[in-house]
């Protein structure tokens, strides 16, 4: 019997079952998920700049005493801390609500959280650029100064008024202005009043070389001395600092010859009014040690704080034979110089007659 190939028919397929995603594979997913979330918005806490200042310079000043909500609200004030709710955060995180500390310290652009939260915390401030200038009076130094360092005009005030604190300088307080030489300085925020003023005097003798003070011997003049003239040097001639060697010549020739010094500006001082733009005779009258036209020498103390310029013109003073000058007519700002009283009467005639045109009486 021949073999035949009988068909085959196959039985009924088994269909496969969806294998069921376990529950725990989703709960990985969702671990995984928040996981990479809460990592990048760690590291834009982090690492990311939080600050933006628009280029110009920003400083917050944080008290003596303040507390954490305190520094942040001044912090805030700012208006330069882009994410507010981070900067808290990272602050907390890094224990800065224990560690605040005083100081004067810079927002500067591009600060991540980190960067200045460590920066705040670890008290690391920007130096303060102090500078003072313009000062007739102790009080109105007091003033300047206080806005560089953490004291109230009151405080420093009281240091320059006291005669034992002036006395450990080398002063008293009628010359202790003399002790400032204008420039500037750098030093803390957080600098009390009583390290600023020994910082000064640091200044005052490093400024004061031995050749300076071989010129002022030379003159016959203290260091003291030095500066009170320089400061009516300034106030006669407190624009064109070329001249201020030639009129410092003239107080110089003055104090030889043992005449007054009759200088305007210490008139203007002793009576305490400085809108006065034309020195009357009444105001000649006024009694008091400052007025130059009622005593010989010089002033007990300085009129202002002298330049740098102004001492240097006093001890590279220009040597001539003038005794007298006034303002010129033209109101240049320079001087007409003389040699004799007749024709510094011919000079100061012009300028009056050139104040009356002009209806300047006081």
């Amino acid at each position: 019997m021949s073999e035949q190939n009988i068909p085959v028919t196959p039985g009924p397929r088994r269909s496969r079952k969806p294998r069921k995603t376990s529950k725990w594979t989703y709960v990985l997913v969702l671990v995984m998920f928040l996981f990479v979330c809460f990592s990048y918005y760690a590291y834009q806490i982090v690492y990311t700049a939080n600050v933006e200042n628009k280029g110009e310079p920003v400083y917050v000043l944080i008290p003596r005493g303040a507390t954490y909500e305190q520094a942040m609200d001044s912090i805030d004030a700012k208006k330069v801390i882009i994410d507010r709710l981070s900067f808290r955060f990272m602050a907390k995180l890094m224990d800065y609500p224990e560690l605040v500390k005083p100081g004067r310290y810079e927002l500067a652009n591009g600060l991540t959280n980190y960067q200045l939260i460590a920066k705040l915390r670890s008290g690391d401030q920007d130096p303060v650029k102090l500078t003072y200038t313009n000062v007739r009076l102790k009080k109105d130094l007091s003033q300047k100064l206080s806005t560089f360092i953490d004291a109230s005009p009151a405080e420093i005030d009281s240091l320059l008024n006291s005669p034992s604190f002036t006395k450990k300088l080398g002063f008293d307080t009628t010359t202790i202005l003399t002790m400032f030489i204008p420039n500037t300085y750098e030093l803390y925020w957080t600098t009390p009043a009583t390290e600023m003023m020994e910082r000064m005097k640091k200044e005052y003798d490093n400024f004061w070389t031995k050749e300076r003070e071989a010129k002022a011997k030379d003159l016959g003049l203290s260091k003291v001395e030095v500066s009170v003239l320089a400061s009516i040097v300034q106030a006669e001639q407190s624009v064109h600092a070329d001249e201020r060697p030639r009129i410092a010549g003239v107080y110089l020739n003055r104090l030889k010859r043992n005449m007054a010094l009759q200088a305007d500006p210490t008139v203007v001082f002793a009576t305490g009014d400085f809108t006065i733009r034309r020195v009357l005779n009444t105001h000649l009258r006024t009694p008091s040690p400052y007025n130059t036209y009622l005593n010989k020498g010089l002033p007990p103390g300085p009129i202002n704080l002298p330049s740098i310029s102004s001492i240097n013109a006093v001890l590279n003073h220009e040597e001539h034979e003038y005794l007298y000058f006034c303002a010129k007519e033209d109101f240049s700002g320079y001087h007409a110089f003389a040699v004799t009283e007749a024709e510094h009467k011919r000079n100061a005639q012009r300028f009056h007659a050139a104040m009356n045109q002009r209806n300047i009486m006081r």
